[in-house]
């Protein structure tokens, strides 16, 4: 149901506590889900065995979701600092604009 400030409770899975708000956790696990299904199969239609295909499938799932997890990490992390770059590029700008110190203004030698 709800909660008091009228929010739906996050899924949790795994330790995960709010999956839903959490970033690229999600997607992770999705990723996670599909290379397990992928390594599990693929190992046995080769082999043929049952047991081995089952440890494929979860050391599948765990490397595919830590890959999908670090990697989309590493994306959000070099947005932000993108991001940062040039919220503090306009915020320069904006300060310096019509000021001698103003990179944009052409420099004349008579001054």
């Amino acid at each position: 149901m709800t909660e008091e400030g009228g929010k739906s409770p996050g899924m949790k899975v795994m330790g995960i506590h709010d999956i839903q708000n959490t970033p690229c956790a999600r997607e992770s696990i999705l990723h996670g889900a599909g290379g397990s299904l992928v390594a599990g199969l693929v190992h046995f239609l080769a082999t043929s065995r049952v047991k081995r295909s089952f440890d494929v499938g979860v050391a599948g799932f765990m490397l595919t979701t830590l890959g999908s997890w670090f990697y989309c990490r590493y994306n959000n992390a070099k947005l932000r600092v993108q991001q940062r770059m040039i919220q503090d590029g306009i915020k320069n700008k904006v300060i310096y604009e019509g000021t001698n110190l103003d990179p944009t203004q052409k420099k004349s030698g008579d001054q």
